[in-house]
């Protein structure tokens, strides 16, 4: 079961009939996403496998996985947004459960990213986990 936060995104897609709104939804989400400080944009927290640019700096703080993003791309900056509702705060045991396929197939993203944004989406998910797993 996907955190609270993650929920909540899963109900507002169920209500948004159209993906056209709920395309919509996601760059309003990136759109309030803090930003991340410039610094932090170097190769070493680049995300290869993306179509844009995106930079993910995953850390692990009193045993729980957070991280900070950001994309030149609004929908990517949305996708990161997500991400972060899906994974953030969790351990790092449960990031490494965490079915983050299964969960993003249940707002129909898979049907509607073309196969670039999707390759990219998969790819920020593999750092992530990659993360969690070296602090395991």
């Amino acid at each position: 079961m996907a955190q609270e936060k993650f929920e909540e995104i899963v109900e507002t897609f169920e209500f948004l009939d159209d993906w056209e709104d709920r395309y919509r939804h996601v760059i309003e989400m990136g759109k309030a996403f803090p930003p991340l400080d410039d610094a932090f944009k170097v190769p070493a927290t680049k995300v290869e496998g993306c179509a844009s640019q995106v930079w993910l700096v995953p850390t692990i703080e009193g045993g729980k996985f957070e991280f900070q993003g950001a994309s030149d791309a609004m929908i990517v900056q949305g996708l990161i947004a997500i991400l972060h509702e899906l994974f953030a705060g969790l351990t790092v045991s449960e990031v490494l459960t965490t079915d983050a396929p299964a969960e993003l197939a249940r707002l129909g993203l898979d049907e509607h990213l073309s196969s670039q944004r999707s390759n990219g989406l998969r790819a920020m998910v593999e750092r992530i986990i990659e993360t969690a797993q070296k602090a395991s």
